[in-house]
């Protein structure tokens, strides 16, 4: 049984079994997060979907009006103005020969990939690299633009968005900030991700679709979120 030190077991106290609001758990995993790094502030949902079934599925992207707390480095496939417009904006990393065979070989020091549609055929034999790790461009998720686009594109995952999917557990489980970040900034970002939750609800899915939501720190308890606080948090964003 792993043994928690004297932070973790009175932060435990403090999460209890009962459903907190979400200002009082923001605060509390702020005021209990004593490590010499910032923490990840992480939302976790659990639903009532089957992954399992094509017409339950979630991928969604939110964005975080106050990014995620650490620097987003973009790869972007396209050529011409639209690779320029990238490089302008602030991409890392445009993709050539070069890097497509890093790729191949286990590169990937980059968070997110943006391509051009006329690209999409060109790195096509990249799905099974890229797919894996979750950061094959697709049009669902905003990362596959028109070559107009792609400096907003390069600019709006810099700035911080937060990729929603399912688990094969059924799971979602989303990075909202870090504990250095204010009270009312993890809130705005945790607004975002769980109002575009809910409207992602799959046709598929009957009834209610989200069972238990938590937020926790990276090395700190889980604290239960109140539904219906939540609920009304995002009515009133």
């Amino acid at each position: 049984m792993t043994k928690h030190g004297k932070r973790y077991n009175a932060a435990a106290a403090a999460a209890g079994f009962e459903a907190h609001s979400p200002d009082s758990a923001v605060a509390l995993a702020k005021e209990f997060s004593k490590t010499k790094f910032a923490e990840a502030v992480e939302l976790h949902v659990s639903t009532s979907a089957d992954p399992r079934h094509s017409d339950q599925q979630i991928r969604e992207v939110a964005d975080l009006p106050h990014g995620t707390g650490k620097n987003v480095r973009v790869l972007v496939f396209a050529q011409g103005d639209a690779a320029r417009a990238a490089t302008d904006a602030g991409a890392e990393f445009v993709a050539d020969d070069e890097i497509v065979k890093k790729i191949e070989g286990g590169w990937s020091d980059f968070d997110v990939a943006i391509a051009t549609p006329d690209q999409m055929g060109k790195i096509g034999k990249l799905g099974r690299y890229l797919g894996r790790k979750g950061l094959m461009p697709n049009p669902r998720t905003g990362t596959v633009v028109q070559p107009e686009r792609m400096g907003a594109a390069v600019m709006s995952s810099k700035k911080g968005r937060a990729e929603i999917r399912l688990d094969r557990g059924a799971n979602i489980h989303v990075r909202i900030g870090t504990v250095g970040f204010e009270e009312n900034q993890i809130l705005d970002n945790l607004t975002s991700v769980y109002s575009t939750i809910l409207r992602a609800k799959p046709e598929g899915v009957k009834g209610p679709l989200i069972k238990k939501v938590t937020l926790c720190t990276t090395m700190g308890p889980s604290f239960l979120l109140d539904q219906s606080e939540l609920e009304a948090l995002t009515q009133n964003s």
